[in-house]
């Protein structure tokens, strides 16, 4: 049993921090938001440097990598933005954090606000809408191995898009999740659906050009083919490896501390698939006004106080969440 935490799961950390520790825990910095962009962005274009100086196939399977795990930061950084954590002035988190972070990747901040929230006041039950991203956990070894095997060629990226599109068009129920809705058609025609397509895919369409349009200033517009192989593999592998992380094979109910998972993350791992911070879960849940920055702290004062235990690695993870056949 849990020793020192609250019995109320709509108030996990209820007597455990003080007034004053929330409120520092809470607090939010634009100076802080805006390094996490730039130096993300500054990775990518390391990146494709690297390539540009040294074209062979493995700079380019490091760069497809590096590039993937930044397409995955944004979106933890649109995540952050929706929750209003990753800057302290709003309008930064609602338009800077949309045109610099959620459009390149194809996402939209207040969609996916609508979204995320009621994913945290539904985790555990049946009614959570990212369900499908963590369902079925454990499965057999071989089961995950194909999924993965999916993922790296290229068949889930290009589903991805696939729904993408019926999304922007209105065929399909906007989502981050694997689940499908289909729409009612209401007396719409083809060219309905296009103008929808057309209007609520222009910002990935006009962030995208400009990133391609900046490489062509250096005469190297060929390096954006990496920003879209790495969208289409290896990106579905990483947002796989963090989806089954943070709530795959765990307990039902409205308690976060049994029904999502905080993970070790080592440099490596967090360049790739547990960037800005994603890998303290139980903590983000737990008080989602924590910008990512300080979850470290939380999950620190979480430790002293015997609330969590020392969390597993990613590898332990996916043994947990694997059987043998």
């Amino acid at each position: 049993m849990t020793p020192n935490r609250s019995t109320d799961p709509r108030r996990p950390l209820k007597g455990l921090l003080t007034a004053s520790e929330i409120t520092a825990l809470t607090q939010r910095s634009d100076a802080r938001g805006l390094w996490a962009i730039v130096s993300t962005w500054a990775i990518v274009a390391a990146a494709m440097a690297l390539v540009a100086i040294w074209p062979n196939p493995l700079t380019i399977v490091v760069a497809l990598l590096l590039i993937a795990g930044r397409q995955l930061a944004f979106g933890i950084l649109q995540h952050e933005a929706a929750h209003g954590t990753l800057f302290k002035t709003r309008w930064m988190n609602e338009v800077l954090a949309d045109w610099l972070c959620a459009r390149p990747v194809w996402q939209h901040v207040a969609k996916y606000r609508a979204h995320h929230l009621v994913h945290h006041t539904r985790t555990g039950t049946a009614d959570d809408p990212d369900l499908s991203l963590h369902a079925g956990f454990p499965v057999s070894r071989a089961s995950l191995r194909r999924k993965m095997l999916r993922d790296i060629s290229g068949l889930t990226g290009l589903k991805l898009i696939f729904g993408l599109v019926l999304m922007d068009a209105g065929v399909i129920k906007w989502t981050v999740a694997n689940n499908v809705e289909k729409l009612p058609r209401d007396g719409r025609r083809w060219w309905h659906y296009a103008a929808s397509f057309v209007r609520e895919s222009s910002g990935m369409w006009l962030t995208n050009a400009v990133l391609l349009a900046l490489l062509a200033a250096t005469s190297h517009a060929w390096l954006y083919l990496l920003w879209v192989g790495a969208y289409i593999t290896p990106f579905p592998l990483l947002m796989r490896i963090r989806s089954i992380a943070e709530h795959g094979a765990l307990e039902g109910g409205p308690d976060v501390f049994r029904n999502t998972r905080t993970t070790h993350a080592n440099l490596v791992e967090r360049l790739l698939w547990a960037p800005v911070r994603v890998n303290f879960h139980i903590e983000h849940h737990a008080l989602a006004s924590v910008p990512y920055y300080r979850l470290p702290q939380l999950h620190a004062l979480l430790r002293e106080r015997g609330v969590v235990d020392a969390p597993p690695s990613y590898r332990q993870v996916l043994t947990q969440v694997t059987r043998a056949a």
